[in-house]
């Protein structure tokens, strides 16, 4: 999208907006009775938002459906940025992020998280049996295995291997919109319209010891609000951390924004924060009360899944350079 359309749309959606007030009732929303059931997910990763769908089709509710969706990737050994089989880091260890959310928003998180393939059960784990809502490093770990998990070891023989490779170079350098950045973050609405979000990644291929990104940080990498949406984050976390864009998201739409022109403005808000923005990606997908989809990055490339009505499709983002 060029730049100056980009601003345009932005801008005219700012003057509708003015004349909603900000004190919107989406409580009666709740009370329309029964929604369709919608899953969205970042990237293409159909397996995972099939595997959501079809729960919500069938009754189950948007908390067990994201966490059932992620854990397909979590288990993914070919997916080198979730889970099992992640890129390490330049210790060679993979560590996990990942959060979680529940309607009442209630939320878990884990992070900098070693030994278990399930980053995104523990943490909703940590939601409903703490009194916390983060769990970090070896306290984390203890918790899981203190709540049964398998300790495991989530380096397998392709991610080890590509990490000798690395080290013959060393070279730290994200490409756009290749797999050493990103995040599988998954928002559903279900029957009864409430909504739940997850969000879950083993963070940057072969970054420094100690790393922790947007993806398992409330109101960064996931946030949502039953009575208005919620959205989540992938790409450059530093840079979706310091703007707090899915908060920010949420925000815009209680004030009346669509999700698409929610999106739109907290990419708008990197962009500004980022001088040099055009050397990475960073991109918002999000749902409100209604169902209505939105999604939008800054480099072309990043689409997202969308599972409505027994149909699973993948859609290119709207973008901004």
């Amino acid at each position: 999208m060029k730049r100056r359309h980009f601003i345009k749309n932005t801008s005219l959606s700012g003057i509708g907006v003015a004349a909603v007030s900000p004190f919107i009732n989406y409580l009666n929303l709740s009370e329309m009775g029964n929604f369709d059931p919608v899953c969205i997910a970042t990237w293409s990763f159909p397996n995972a938002s099939r595997k959501a769908g079809e729960l919500l089709t069938a009754g189950a509710t948007a908390l067990d459906a994201v966490e059932q969706g992620v854990m397909v990737e979590e288990a993914d050994i070919k997916n080198t940025t979730v889970g099992r089989g992640g890129a390490p880091d330049r210790e060679g260890n993979v560590t996990l992020d990942a959060c979680i959310m529940d309607p009442s928003g209630k939320a878990g998180a884990v992070v900098y998280f070693k030994h278990h393939t399930h980053a995104v059960s523990v943490a909703r784990k940590v939601m409903e049996d703490t009194p916390h809502v983060i769990l970090a490093g070896e306290g984390a770990d203890q918790f899981a295995r203190q709540q049964g998990f398998k300790k495991e070891d989530l380096l397998t023989e392709n991610s080890r291997d590509a990490f000798k490779e690395w080290l013959k170079t060393k070279e730290y350098k994200p490409i756009i919109n290749i797999e050493n950045h990103d995040t599988i973050g998954m928002l559903c609405l279900d029957s009864q319209g409430d909504i739940a979000g997850a969000c879950t990644s083993s963070g940057l291929s072969y970054k420094m010891n100690g790393r922790v990104g947007d993806s398992p940080i409330i109101g960064a990498g996931l946030f949502l609000d039953n009575e208005v949406g919620g959205a989540v984050a992938t790409g450059m976390g530093e840079a979706i951390l310091k703007s707090v864009g899915s908060f920010l998201i949420v925000e815009l739409m209680r004030q009346g924004k669509s999700p698409q022109e929610a999106c739109e403005e907290a990419i708008l808000r990197i962009i500004k924060q980022n001088s040099n923005y055009k050397e990475f990606q960073a991109a918002f997908i999000a749902i409100n009360k209604k169902g209505d989809v939105g999604s939008s990055c800054i480099q072309k490339g990043f689409s997202y899944m969308e599972y409505r009505g027994g149909k699973n499709v993948n859609f290119p983002s709207k973008f901004y350079h």
